[in-house]
């Protein structure tokens, strides 16, 4: 299965955010309380978006933080799956259907 690119929470937050709401980095990490170097890591791809900070970007932007912890969970699952999956796939001894059909869940 060939996956996309992954793109990182921290872009999205600049190109669907700060960019077309004219925020800058320092303006943003002033209403967060966090220091710059907080959002200039995140929107640069060097930092993950914490709960910490989907709380922060969730209040300011009067949205529901889990929105951004779901862009985290999803790139760290696909970069997972593009970098171990194929790996994994050798080394784990799977269910059989028959196996899986005969257990009641």
């Amino acid at each position: 299965m060939e996956l996309l690119e992954e793109i990182h929470p921290g872009e999205i937050l600049q190109e669907e955010f700060l960019r077309p709401l004219g925020l800058s980095v320092r303006g943003l990490a002033r209403d967060l309380d966090v220091p710059p170097s907080r959002i200039s890591d995140l929107i640069h791809g060097r930092r993950p978006i914490t709960p910490d900070t989907a709380l922060r970007l969730g209040l300011f932007f009067q949205q529901d933080p889990r929105f951004w912890l779901q862009l985290q969970l999803e790139y760290d699952l696909r970069q997972l799956q593009r970098e171990r999956q194929d790996d994994l796939r050798q080394r784990i001894r799977c269910l059989s259907a028959e196996q899986i059909s005969s257990r009641s869940i």
